[in-house]
């Protein structure tokens, strides 16, 4: 399938939300705020007892099989959450420890009490293997007299041994749904925790840190006024797309013809787009248009619209798109 959330046999998908908009395709969406325990249980994400077991080789021979010990690496494994059986999440090293969904949750959840936060969306991603939980803070932005973001924290953590624990602060624009990931050099937008020993105490540390990280909420409210001071026009649009998207002579015909639509649509978005309405000629609508392009209109895969609908939410919610807001923030913010 086009999306990696985790799906199950009984039609249930691991994944919940307290509104539908664009972010969100698959899963139970309920009508008011969530609290730890409702994101945990809704996306089916709690009683996983995330554990390390020892690893087994097996040798086959003419003289029959050999079972070699593995002391080096160890498999991850779940308590399945809806058959309760074990099942493995990866392989990794011996020093890794995991960090459980509870625990996740409940670093979250010390935020509700600090800052008046509340859960909007928890899931879980790849078998398992990676799960997310998003919050909505109060605060909000105001670029210029109307134009609203939306502040959110989202948390990511694997049980593969693919990546760290991760938090990042993430702006979103309300008017499309827009996540507006910036790269700003004197404030932190994430705070990373490896799974090694001192895990658990990090994630306490962590509670401290990501105070000082709102000021780049700060930073980035400054920069988006300044680009929605500054002119832009579709010349200079393109030349920021370009170098987003660059297409060297040599490339194939049909890598042309992706950069001719991908610009065509971008223009639009920029030109036409209700969207960008209000804020329209300026380096926000620029940045915005390709933000809008980059989580909702890119290509996805899938067999159909829901499918593609759905990777595209995946795409928001994982942040496969930062890459490219963050440079084009870089590129357009003055």
């Amino acid at each position: 399938m086009a999306h990696e959330i985790e799906q199950f046999s009984d039609g249930t998908a691991a994944f919940v939300s307290a509104r539908e908009d664009a972010w969100h395709a698959l899963g139970t969406v309920t009508t008011s705020a969530l609290t730890a325990e409702d994101a945990m249980r809704l996306a089916a994400l709690d009683s996983w007892n995330v554990r390390l077991v020892g690893l087994n080789a097996t040798e086959l021979t003419a003289d029959g099989a050999t079972m070699l010990d593995v002391p080096s690496h160890r498999a991850t494994v779940r308590t399945h959450p809806k058959t309760a059986r074990p099942e493995t999440l990866g392989v990794v090293g011996t020093d890794y420890v995991p960090v459980q969904n509870e625990e996740h949750a409940e670093f979250l959840n010390f935020l509700v009490d600090e800052s008046g936060a509340h859960f909007e969306t928890a899931g879980s991603l790849r078998g398992g293997r990676q799960v997310f939980l998003t919050m909505k803070l109060p605060q909000t932005l105001t670029i210029g007299t109307s134009d609203e973001v939306d502040l959110y924290i989202a948390a990511f953590n694997s049980h593969d041994g693919s990546s760290a624990f991760r938090i990042v602060v993430t702006p979103v624009r309300v008017v499309c749904a827009n996540t507006l990931r910036a790269s700003l050099r004197t404030a932190k937008s994430s705070y990373t925790v490896r799974h090694t020993s001192g895990a658990r105490g990090r994630i306490a540390q962590a509670r401290q840190a990501l105070g000082l990280t709102f000021q780049y909420t700060e930073e980035f409210e400054k920069a988006a006024q300044r680009m929605l001071d500054a002119e832009m026009t579709t010349p200079m649009l393109r030349s920021v797309v370009e170098e987003l998207w660059p297409v060297a002579n040599s490339d194939s015909a049909r890598k042309k013809t992706n950069q001719a639509t991908r610009w065509t649509t971008i223009r639009n978005l920029f030109e036409q787009a209700d969207t960008q309405a209000g804020i329209r000629g300026t380096a926000w609508a620029g940045y915005n248009a390709i933000t809008e392009y980059a989580n909702h209109v890119a290509p996805a895969r899938g067999t159909s619209p829901d499918l593609k609908k759905a990777a595209r939410a995946e795409r928001v919610i994982t942040g496969t798109a930062d890459d490219v807001m963050e440079r084009a923030f870089r590129l357009m913010a003055v």
